[in-house]
This record gives C-alpha cells, sequence and structure tokens, in this order.
C-alpha cells in the first residue's frame, strides 16, 4: 500500500482565525498525514479539536493559514488558478454534517444531486442527466421516485443518502465525511457506514472519515489520526492505535468506548486526562516513530516514558 504515491498529502497544516487584533484561535497546528488511492483514513478527536477545520481546509472551504496541501499530485494550498479549482471540485467532494442544512429546501432531489453535473457541465442532454440522477439514487437505497421529492418529505437518514448521491455523482477520487453521522439514530448510522463501505469497494474512492466516535472510527477505518487541540497526537493503522496506544489521550479515549459485554463492562476503567494538569506540551513534541505506520507526538522523555508503561 504504502509505495503507492498517496492521493493527499497533507504538510504541516496550519489554519489560524484571527478574532480580533489581539485575539488569534489557533485552529490547526502543523497537522501532516497522507491518504492513499482507496483507504479510508479516520480523523478523531473531541469537538473542537480542529478535526472539521482539517477537512475545510483540505477542500478549500478555507484558505490555509500555512503548511501544504498536495491532492493528485496537484499543489492546492495557494491561490488556485481556474484549471486548479475545478480539477480539485470535481474530483474531491464533501459529505456535511447535517443534512437538512447543507440541502436546498426550495430544490427538487434531482436538481440537488444534478447541481455538478450542472455546474460543469457534464453531460449531453436532459436524459443522460436523469439516468445519471437515477443511477446514484439506487446506490444509495432510494428510488427514481424520490427525485421529484423535497429535502423536509425525507427522515434525517435518507437526507443523509442525498448528500452521500450528491457527492458521489461527481465520481470523486477523494470523499470527505465530515462529521456525516453524529446527527443519525445509532440504527441508521450503521446502514450509512455500511453503504460508505460498499460505494468504496465498488468506486476505489478514498474516504477521510472525521468524526468522534471511535468504535466507528475503528470499523470503517484502515489508519487513524487522533486529533486534539488542534495537534496530531497519534497516528497509525487502525490495529496499531487499538493494540497499542501510546500518548494519554488516545488511551483516555479508547478506555471511554462501552463494551457491549456486560461483565467486562462494569469492570472497565475510563482514564481522566487533562491537558492542563498533564504537564504535556504539544508544541514541544515531536514525531516519534513506535512501529510500523505508526507515529506519536511526544518529547523524548514522554515517549521513553509512555513507550516503557
Amino acid at each position: 500500500m504504502q509505495n503507492k504515491q498517496p492521493l493527499l498529502e497533507v504538510k504541516d497544516l496550519k489554519q489560524y482565525f484571527r478574532i480580533s487584533r489581539k485575539l488569534t484561535v489557533k485552529a490547526v497546528n502543523g497537522v501532516s498525514f497522507e491518504i492513499y488511492p482507496g483507504e479510508t483514513y479516520g480523523l478523531v478527536g473531541e469537538s473542537g479539536s480542529g478535526k472539521s477545520t482539517i477537512g475545510r481546509s483540505i477542500i478549500r472551504l478555507y484558505d490555509p493559514t500555512g503548511g501544504k496541501i498536495i491532492f493528485d499530485g496537484v499543489d492546492i494550498s495557494g491561490k488556485l488558478s481556474e484549471k486548479q479549482r475545478k480539477h480539485l471540485r470535481i474530483n474531491m467532494q464533501m459529505i456535511f454534517q447535517d443534512p437538512m442544512a447543507c440541502l436546498n429546501p426550495r430544490k427538487k432531489v434531482l436538481d440537488i444531486i444534478a447541481q455538478g453535473l450542472d455546474i460543469h457541465k457534464l453531460y449531453s442532454s436532459k436524459q443522460e442527466r436523469e439516468e445519471k440522477v437515477y443511477r446514484i439514487l439506487e446506490k444509495v437505497g432510494l428510488s427514481k421516485e424520490h427525485a421529484t421529492r423535497y429535502p423536509h418529505q425525507f427522515s434525517g437518514g435518507q437526507r443523509q443518502r442525498i448528500g452521500i448521491a450528491r457527492a458521489l455523482i461527481m465520481n470523486p477520487k477523494l470523499i470527505i465525511a465530515d462529521e456525516a453521522i453524529s446527527a443519525l439514530d445509532v440504527s441508521i448510522q450503521s446502514q450509512v457506514v455500511n453503504l460508505m463501505k460498499d460505494i468504496q469497494a465498488e468506486t476505489h474512492a478514498a474516504l477521510l472519515f472525521i468524526a468522534h466516535d471511535l468504535s466507528m472510527v475503528k470499523y470503517i477505518s484502515d489508519r487513524i489520526g487522533v486529533l486534539h487541540l488542534g495537534y496530531l497526537l497519534e497516528t497509525g493503522t487502525t490495529e496499531e492505535i487499538f493494540s497499542k496506544p501510546i500518548h494519554p489521550y488516545t488511551k483516555s479515549l479508547l478506555s471511554a468506548i462501552p463494551h457491549p459485554n456486560p461483565v467486562v463492562e462494569k469492570a472497565r476503567v475510563s482514564e481522566t486526562y487533562d491537558y492542563g494538569t498533564s504537564g504535556i506540551n504539544y508544541a514541544a513534541g515531536v514525531k516519534q516513530h513506535v512501529d510500523g505506520t505508526h507515529y506519536v507526538l511526544a518529547t523524548d522523555e514522554e515517549f521513553k516514558k509512555w513507550s516503557t508503561k
């Protein structure tokens, strides 16, 4: 897998927001990772850790403050030319958290899904446009009868399927799913995640899966990055992170996952982690190699201490 060229390379990405003359919020602090074609990279962290900001910077809803983003061999971190913008808009798509907020309530489903096709003129006739939409609707588990309805006539899970269909119709190389399931019922969540896995197997698109639910991320991801306060603390394959977490923050996240076995669950002890009192300074840490593709952000002393535990 790793000898291939990465589809997306994020190098030392910084995203700062200037709130006032004196206050600048550093939402993302020098994050680096890569995603290979066809793989799923799970970005995990609590609310406010900067995960959604990273997704929005990659797809260029925000202009990155610093660092480099290379997508499909093209540097997309600076000012985009018309050609670069078109390449990015066709090959990278986003599925948002709140399906109702990102669907135009005045448009029928057919027109919502065909929006990308319309903008980039990717069909030769009205019939071809409709056929493409019907095909994609079927793929996400809706029928062509749904095409003439409006978003408010659907349930949350169905709306999210419409959002997925809108992203898929462009046949993108990379899909960014920004908390795409957190607004849905648990029973619907698994349906939507399974749908994404099936579609990915079929289209070989890469997926950046942003979430705060570790058990869901474990199920869908090939590799995982753990984010806290804008720093990427630990990254590795799902197996590496779950079987040998190094960073105390990762350990606290993993210890908070409920266990399905009630006997084990009763004995489960959640580890607490408070950055303020932990004595850890993220800014002082460097990327330390643990094993394989497993890296952790730590100073040399911290790395020694955590590794021997």
